[in-house]
């Protein structure tokens, strides 16, 4: 029997009263300020970038892992974790990256946290060979004045998928957004939990009203579930959980008066025997055999294989007839394995 476990069903069980709330009379939203004090300006938003770049390219060249986990935090942090790990076992050179001419989406802001977004289309350079293009949403943060600036989330774009146009105010500058927004179709907090649900327990939940379908929506609890009805034909037991992490969670006001949501989520799986009685070994998957502790490890009982997900969602404007929250962009990746 499939068995999809979630801890964050009750946030979208809330969906509907949140709706209720939120759909009654919505107010219009907030209209861009100007002349607003900008502690973040958007040149050091770019002098930040280009160190970014800079120093994770010499990171990725060196091999130097340390280093490259200096410039990260967040989902990105188990990602690039993950990859020098893997890349490490198997004696790959970390790929670098070549960037197009980037875009800046810079909050006004006047306290911490500072962040911002880029897009920038970036291909994988690994020995000279070059992949494909891809737009990716990379948001940095300085979450502290005791802190570095770091990239928290790296996010491609679905296939076909633009950027919406994200408003700015009249010296150029992004407008951010609470995440209590009352004018949009659900407040950006639970546009994560809402996600989880329909992930975790499919289209038949309620979540999945205000949820558009997608591959990373219907498209991961399609995938998960089929994985799950694999390994009960081999007499196992597979279980998988999209939940929170604590990562920090970003959004900026679209022209249309929606908003770009961009968190964190990690999505946990593990295969079993049923009970955890001892068996026959269970495989760990190829991806995650680097990231075992030790190589003798074997899953006599259970085979645990986590990622680290970024995602970017639209959140519609609550006057938006029939609408659904869209995720536009994901990257997941390997973060933990373990068997035991």
């Amino acid at each position: 029997m499939i068995w999809a476990r979630t801890t964050i069903g009750s946030a979208a069980l809330a969906v509907l009263a949140v709706l209720a709330v939120q759909g009654c009379a919505p107010a219009a939203p907030p209209a861009a300020a100007s002349g607003v004090q900008h502690d973040l300006s958007i040149a050091q938003a770019k002098a930040v970038y280009n160190t970014y770049i800079t120093d994770s390219d010499a990171a990725a060249a060196q091999g130097n892992e340390a280093a490259g986990l200096a410039h990260v935090a967040d989902a990105q942090w188990y990602q690039v974790k993950g990859q020098y790990t893997a890349l490490a076992a198997a004696g790959t050179p970390v790929p670098t990256y070549q960037y197009s001419a980037p875009q800046f989406y810079v909050p006004a802001l006047t306290r911490y946290p500072y962040w911002f977004l880029v897009s920038v289309r970036r291909s994988a350079d690994t020995n000279g060979h070059l992949g494909p293009a891809v737009t990716t949403l990379l948001v940095f943060e300085r979450a502290r004045a005791d802190r570095s600036w770091t990239l928290n989330g790296s996010a491609a774009l679905n296939q076909g998928q633009t950027l919406p146009t994200i408003a700015k105010d009249p010296e150029g500058y992004a407008v951010d957004v609470a995440t209590t927004d009352p004018n949009l179709l659900l407040f950006p907090a639970v546009v994560g939990p809402t996600q989880a649900a329909v992930v975790d327990q499919g289209p038949s939940h309620p979540a999945a009203a205000v949820t558009g379908r997608g591959p990373q929506t219907t498209g991961l609890y399609t995938a998960q579930a089929a994985r799950a009805r694999a390994e009960a034909a081999r007499g196992l037991q597979y279980q998988w959980l999209l939940e929170g992490a604590d990562f920090s969670q970003f959004q900026l006001r679209l022209a249309d008066g929606g908003a770009l949501v961009l968190y964190g989520m990690d999505l946990n799986t593990t295969t079993e025997h049923p009970n955890l009685v001892p068996g026959s070994p269970i495989p760990v998957p190829a991806a995650f055999t680097p990231l075992l502790a030790a190589p003798s490890e074997v899953g006599s009982h259970q085979v645990i294989a986590d990622w680290a997900y970024q995602f970017a969602a639209i959140d519609p404007p609550a006057t938006a007839n029939h609408a659904k929250i869209d995720i536009i962009a994901a990257t997941g990746l390997p973060s933990f394995g373990h068997a035991y």
